[in-house]
């Protein structure tokens, strides 16, 4: 069973940086697909960046430039490092991956950002 835990959440000022983790428990290069999405109070849950098949990571165009996505195979640990923070960052961030169409989640970390 592939578990996902999130750490380094928290309350940051507009313009700061936080990195997230992602700790696996196996193999990061056993998944198809690995990312973070992210969920605001009141809206839907988005797409925040996403590797498929190994390849160079797909952002989404509100945190394109700021977010960066990268993986440390040899912990087994996926980070997301956000840069320039705005208020509208705020939002329960959540680590995803995805094997053999099966999809898994993260329990979520809480990012706010302060104005």
């Amino acid at each position: 069973q592939v578990q996902l835990v999130e750490s380094g959440g928290g309350l940051v000022q507009a313009g700061g940086s936080l990195r997230l983790s992602c700790a696996a428990s196996g193999s990061m290069s056993s998944f198809n697909a690995m990312g973070w999405y992210r969920q605001a109070p009141g809206k839907q849950r988005e797409l925040v960046g996403l590797i498929i098949g190994g390849g160079s990571p797909h952002y989404a165009d509100s945190v394109k430039g700021r977010f960066t996505i990268f993986i440390d195979n040899p912990r087994n640990t996926m980070y997301l490092e956000m840069n320039s923070l705005k208020p509208e960052d705020t939002a329960v961030y959540y680590c995803y991956a995805e094997k053999l169409r099966v999809h898994y989640w993260g329990q979520g970390t809480q990012v706010t950002v302060s104005s």
